[in-house]
């Protein structure tokens, strides 16, 4: 993870691979929160499977799902005993987690896009962006983005010194350099496919996407 000063980097080519116990498939996690904390103790988790035979899916009881196709044909979810067809492209799909879950593949290995929070912990809003957008943080929350096709550049603009920094798709940290005589200061990163940032400090942050960008919104539940 590469940090400038109000942007955690969280590069693909950093992210360990778990695989499943059913050997169907490996999760390699992209952000959670606390961080550390196991599959039993976190407030969100967001991660990215790869999904190569059937099977069935782990029971997260209190935790609310949202799994989007990212990559492949697609797959057929059986949720308590009702069938989805997830075989759009990000076109999100919500269920719970204590549901019990079955997953058929209709044509060969995905790649999914997970989100999970704990009922009554935390909500996530996930949006995905193929325009310029604007991200807020929201009091006592986080936003996570994710590239999840072509490139993504975030900047962050606040009151301060001029800070710049930029990472391109190759670069493991941040190169920054500073002006002190200037107002203010931007972060400015650049992300690759599967890179992703945590914003959590207050402020406008402005998203350039070249392709598809998930944005997810963490809030304390109420």
């Amino acid at each position: 993870m590469t940090t400038s000063r109000r942007i955690q980097i969280l590069r693909a080519s950093e992210r360990p691979a778990t695989a499943w116990l059913n050997g169907g498939g490996v999760t390699r996690e992209v952000a959670g929160f606390p961080a550390g904390a196991g599959l039993d103790a976190f407030d969100w988790r967001v991660s990215l499977a790869d999904v190569a035979a059937a099977g069935p899916f782990s029971e997260f009881p209190g935790i609310d799902r949202v799994i989007t196709l990212v990559e492949g044909p697609g797959m057929v979810l059986t949720v308590d005993g009702t069938e989805h067809h997830v075989d759009a492209p990000y076109r999100p799909f919500a269920f719970s987690g204590e549901a019990a879950t079955d997953c058929r593949l209709l044509a060969g290995p995905v790649v999914d896009f997970n989100v999970m929070t704990r009922r009554g912990k935390v909500t996530a809003h996930l949006d995905l962006v193929t325009a310029p957008v604007s991200a807020d943080v929201p009091p006592g929350g986080a936003v996570l983005v994710v590239c999840l096709a072509g490139s993504t550049t975030i900047e962050a603009t606040v009151e301060g010194t001029v800070e710049a920094a930029a990472a391109t798709a190759l670069e493991a940290s941040a190169e920054i350099s500073a002006d002190s005589t200037e107002p203010a200061h931007r972060d400015t990163v650049q992300l690759a496919r599967y890179d992703a940032a945590l914003l959590d400090h207050p402020g406008a942050h402005r998203l350039r996407v070249d392709g598809v960008t998930a944005v997810v919104t963490f809030r304390p539940a109420r």
